[in-house]
């Protein structure tokens, strides 16, 4: 850094007034359009908001550590420049806001707070939170973590726990069981630990994909849940005094239950499609997708769109998207999503290159296309997220499954009745699922 930026880096750190615009400190969901400013900081997930073609610097594990962030903003500051810095909800509720205040003084900040996650999640539950233990895994070793939620719930608090990738939910669930089960002298998957608690977990609140779902600790332990949520523990002594929960909740008030029969027969698609064409596939494909109550599903390679369509009625708070090269076949897709009055957005676009343009998915069925696509879906899913991919080729399929972790071969007899009125079995080509988080 050239000596009069270093100064006046060093007068920014010892908390005088800097020399160029505050330091904006933006907590989200924000109630207006991002202001205006030079770098853009948060996680990857909260850049995804920032205009395009602005300079942004990454928090997190795929990013910068806080401090090589703070030297940049440092950097960015002296020179008269603006910085607004991302995060979600209040930026003094275990936030980032306590480690710029420290490094550059209340004075050099504007602090825009949003409703916590916490204060949000409590809320969704409609439940009262003046007496809930709140728990970061953010700076912090997971054990210490456990321990004090442990001790909060074994108490009979309501504990707020706040995850990240490096604590995800399930983690948290197994370690809880583990310590429970411990006190008891059980084994950690007897029933009596998991089912003593209602464990509601709550992510992407305050967006359009939130989700807040309820289960137990062994739900929580076996679960695929967004690495970074807020888990609330509700012991039974706690929940007596509140009632029932409600059985789940998604925006728009729309069950996921709505839709729960799967696999339909062919027919129901007016024509035959592809790879998942055969019921008991789609089946398995649907069980593998491991579908969320709320969140973004494409379907690329979609042919006639039966995959898509299921997916959209077995959960209808999900945001589905069909993507055919054909523009006949894309017709069709239509014609059948109409059909079934499934919210199914049909695109008529060449993979993997329009992929970007769509809004980044939670979970990926590929069922055509070449490598290229599977790894644009891979590059474009999640994290946490789910993808799954149909093949007729085992070599393919192999390939698909080194990158996503798990493979499995469905081969489907259907019976018929042969001339002399008996039944017989008529097997159809194999089809290899590959599955798994990228």
């Amino acid at each position: 850094m050239p000596p009069r930026q270093a100064e006046a880096a060093a007068a920014v750190v010892a908390g005088q007034a800097g020399p160029g615009a505050p330091i904006i400190v933006l907590g989200l969901p924000a109630g207006q359009p991002l202001p205006a400013a030079d770098l853009y900081v948060g996680t990857p997930r909260h850049l995804e908001l920032t205009p395009l073609g602005a300079t942004s610097l990454a928090l997190g594990p795929n990013g910068l550590e806080l401090a090589s962030a703070l030297d940049r903003i440092a950097e960015v500051v002296s020179t008269g420049r603006r910085v607004c810095v991302l995060v979600a909800g209040d930026p003094g509720f275990f936030s980032v806001g306590r480690a710029l205040a420290e490094r550059f003084g209340p004075a050099n900040l504007e602090v825009q707070p949003a409703p916590s996650p916490v204060s949000l999640a409590f809320a969704r539950l409609s439940l009262p939170w003046d007496d809930a233990v709140v728990v970061s895994t953010e700076g912090r070793q997971r054990s210490e973590a456990i321990v004090a939620a442990h001790t909060a719930t074994s108490s009979g608090h309501k504990v707020a726990l706040l995850t990240s990738p490096e604590a995800p939910p399930a983690r948290i669930g197994q370690a809880l069981m583990e310590a429970r089960a411990a006190d008891r002298g059980a084994p950690p998957r007897a029933e009596a630990v998991a089912d003593e608690m209602t464990v509601a977990v709550c992510s992407r609140l305050g967006t359009p994909r939130e989700q807040v779902s309820l289960t137990d600790l062994a739900g929580l332990a076996q679960g695929s849940w967004d690495a970074v949520s807020v888990v609330v523990l509700i012991p039974e002594q706690a929940l007596d005094t509140h009632g029932p929960l409600p059985v789940s909740w998604a925006p728009g008030g729309r069950s996921w239950l709505a839709g729960t029969r799967f696999g339909r027969d062919p027919g129901a698609f007016a024509n035959r499609d592809g790879l998942a064409g055969a019921p008991e596939v789609r089946a398995v494909v649907l069980s593998k997708l491991d579908l969320p109550l709320t969140g973004v599903v494409w379907d690329v390679g979609a042919g006639y769109a039966s995959v898509a369509i299921e997916v959209a009625l077995l959960s209808p708070g999900l945001e589905v998207h069909a993507v055919e090269r054909d523009p006949r076949i894309a017709t069709q897709a239509r014609t059948n999503a109409n059909r079934h009055c499934a919210a199914v957005k049909v695109h008529n676009l060449h993979a993997p290159e329009a992929l970007a343009a769509l809004p980044r998915p939670d979970r990926v069925f590929v069922g055509g296309g070449g490598a290229d696509v599977l790894e644009a879906c891979i590059r474009h899913v999640q994290p946490g997220g789910r993808v799954v991919a149909a093949f007729r080729l085992l070599g393919q399929a192999v390939v698909a499954a080194q990158r996503l972790g798990a493979l499995v071969q469905v081969s489907v007899c259907q019976g018929e009745v042969s001339p002399n009125h008996g039944w017989r079995l008529t097997a159809g080509d194999p089809v290899f699922i590959a599955w798994g988080p990228p």
